[in-house]
């Protein structure tokens, strides 16, 4: 059985791919059920779109025609996705979206946002928010810890005796590269960008300004540390 799945599993992502020989076949077959219940569901929701989706259960979806979605896309339980944006949101091959991850793509009904472009083979971690106002793009095989938030959007704040609720907001965007490993509650703000191949330690927070590949970047604010390839 194992071998089996991981055979399969290494044609859908194209990749050698080999699960743990302990792992009960009990567990296997359950893994198995959910999947096929997940593509149902999937088949349903996005019945006009091409590639294989799996959706879990209580996910919710707003404005389905803005989504592009690619092959063997999964998204988990809980997940809230609104794609009401200008360009709304595409989603490349492999990507998986973690459980009870939230993804909005206007923040203010009065100026619809940019939307969010993802590559091929990323990996949004659980308990997530990306904010895609101003646009985000994330490159390729790119992969998120849990409860990262990302927001490319700022209320502007300028005046004090205009509230700040009333002084409108600013958009700049946020790219991340390919192959970058954003760490567990990182925060990335609007004009944030991490280039290929970053590694942003948890708990930071990535303010305005552009980071530089193949560094790791950590701190409030994050700031460089060292290069990857450092000891």
């Amino acid at each position: 059985m194992n071998v089996f799945l991981s055979n399969i599993i290494s044609k859908i992502k194209k990749s050698n791919y080999k699960l743990d020989k302990n792992i009960p076949i009990t567990y296997l077959f359950l893994v198995v059920f959910d999947r096929i219940l997940m593509l149902i569901r999937g088949m349903l929701l996005f019945c006009k779109k091409q590639g294989l989706v799996f959706v879990g259960t209580k996910v919710k979806v707003r404005c389905k025609a803005k989504i592009k979605i690619g092959k063997y896309v999964t998204i988990a339980n809980n997940c809230y996705i609104d794609a009401l944006s200008k360009n709304g949101i595409t989603l490349g091959n492999n990507v998986t979206i973690g459980k009870n991850t939230i993804i909005e793509c206007t923040g203010n009904l009065q100026f619809l946002g940019k939307g969010l472009i993802v590559g091929d083979n990323v990996g949004l971690g659980t308990n997530c928010f990306f904010g895609c106002a101003g646009g985000v793009e994330i490159g390729d095989d790119t992969i998120f810890g849990n409860f990262v938030s990302v927001h490319s959007e700022n209320h502007n704040c300028s005046s004090d005796t205009i509230p700040i609720r009333l002084q409108g907001v600013s958009h700049k965007g946020i790219i991340i590269g390919q192959n970058c490993w954003i760490g567990a509650k990182v925060t990335i703000l609007d004009g944030a960008i991490i280039e290929d191949g970053c590694v942003v330690a948890a708990g930071s927070v990535v303010t305005t300004g552009r980071y530089e590949k193949n560094r790791i970047y950590g701190g409030v604010p994050a700031k460089y540390l060292k290069k990857r390839n450092e000891k």
